[in-house]
């Protein structure tokens, strides 16, 4: 049975690698899906085992947000909001600030995908309008976001899952994360700067792309805008001055939204993300068929035995980076959170998986989001562009979040 288990992991695990599997029309989420199916089949876990596997608090704190979200989607609030941006009066170097803050910050909030998602397509229209070049504004949209998501529990979906089961203080671990992220956001401009050179317009008399208008904005509805708003100002608040179940807190929150008169709740559930949410547990079932079978505490074990002790910061950092970037974040957080018992785990963790997600396209959804946006707009951002600002970003932002760590061990 061992052997059995572990050649499901493996087979699970190569999906997430390379995105699916061959011969099959499996995405990340059909692998995991057909993983946990596995496990259940074969009696490797059983039904009970299976259900009790999955972090519920994770998944429905993840869902609720989802529904946050596609509240200020629909309402037009992220529209809105890149249209007032890209309207502003500055240079493109201040216009880029700009960008970065809001994106960052938005982030923090309301999920870096999401936020990606909602902005790209408005952004890099606007970008083509003024004559500017959309591709660096489009690169510091994807790198802002994935950076200010790491700011909050509630900015990606690693940070939730780390925060509800290491259950980390909302605020202790904000008050640990917002220097890191504060001047990640602030390198991330200065290189995007100096990447462009003062080439920020588009070529005078060069064809280049134009606007296609498909990527109309959705008009802003002040009610819903500021119905979303208010629930959310409303479970922050809670989320940090009490110490009320954080996935009940943002359910009820969820619960009021979708009692509107006006939008039909098809609609915002429509939006929500449920593959994302069955990827979650088919990997919480997949990881605790592993468990049961001891092979990854003797691991562990082994790796301690030649001097690596992974529960200690400075390996966990490079595991963490490491898996990462070859099986994605939340694959890598759900392997290493059994082994997070350093006090500082919780957001070393956030942090690195978090940032280590802008090093190429494939490393995070929102630069997929983001590059794909601008494709089908006709600006092309191949690996070699994206990775050109993407490593340099990456290594100075987790630079910065090895400086911080050692001081804070120090």
């Amino acid at each position: 049975m061992t052997t059995v288990v572990l050649t499901i992991f493996v087979l699970v695990y190569l999906g997430m690698i390379l995105g699916g599997l061959p011969f099959l029309q499996l995405d990340r989420t059909g692998v995991a899906l057909l993983g946990a199916i596995a496990m259940i089949g074969t009696e490797a876990i059983s039904v009970d085992a299976a259900a009790q596997a999955v972090h519920l608090p994770t998944v429905l704190l993840l869902f609720a947000f989802m529904v946050v979200s596609a509240q200020m989607q629909l309402g037009g609030f992220y529209d809105w909001v890149t249209l007032r941006l890209a309207g502003l009066q500055l240079g493109p170097p201040g216009l880029l600030a700009a960008l970065v803050v809001v994106a960052g910050g938005l982030s923090a909030v309301f999920s870096n995908d999401v936020v990606c998602l909602a902005v790209a397509p408005v952004l890099v229209e606007a970008c083509l309008r003024r004559r500017l070049d959309p591709v660096p504004f489009a690169l510091a949209l994807a790198c802002a976001a994935n950076i200010g998501s790491a700011a909050t529990l509630i900015g990606n979906p690693q940070n939730m899952l780390i925060g509800q089961t290491l259950q980390l203080h909302f605020g202790g671990y904000m008050a640990e994360a917002l220097l890191p992220v504060a001047v990640g956001l602030g390198l991330t401009w200065a290189l995007v700067v100096l990447s462009v050179r003062g080439r920020w317009m588009l070529a005078d008399g060069a064809a280049g792309p134009a606007p296609t208008g498909d990527a109309e904005a959705v008009p802003l509805d002040r009610w819903q805008t500021a119905k979303g708003l208010g629930v959310a100002a409303g479970v922050l608040l809670a989320f940090l001055f009490t110490d009320w179940p954080r996935e009940v807190v943002a359910l009820v929150g969820a619960g009021l939204l979708l009692m509107s008169r006006r939008m039909r709740s098809s609609r915002v559930l429509g939006l929500v993300d449920w593959e994302l949410l069955v990827l979650f547990v088919g990997l919480f079932v997949v990881n605790a068929a592993l468990q049961h079978t001891g092979l990854p505490q003797r691991l562990v074990a082994d790796i301690a035995a030649h001097g690596v002790h992974l529960d200690q910061p400075g390996p966990m950092a490079l595991a963490t980076f490491v898996l990462s970037n070859i099986v994605s974040n939340v694959p890598a957080v759900m392997l290493l959170l059994p082994v997070a018992t350093h006090p500082l785990d919780g957001p070393l963790l956030a942090l690195v998986s978090t940032f280590a997600g802008n090093l190429f396209i494939v490393g995070s959804i929102a630069n997929i989001i983001v590059v794909d946006a601008a494709r089908r707009r006709g600006v092309v951002i191949d690996w070699r562009r994206h990775a050109a600002l993407g490593v340099p970003v990456t290594l100075a932002t987790l630079g910065v979040v090895a400086a911080y760590l050692a001081w804070r061990l120090g």
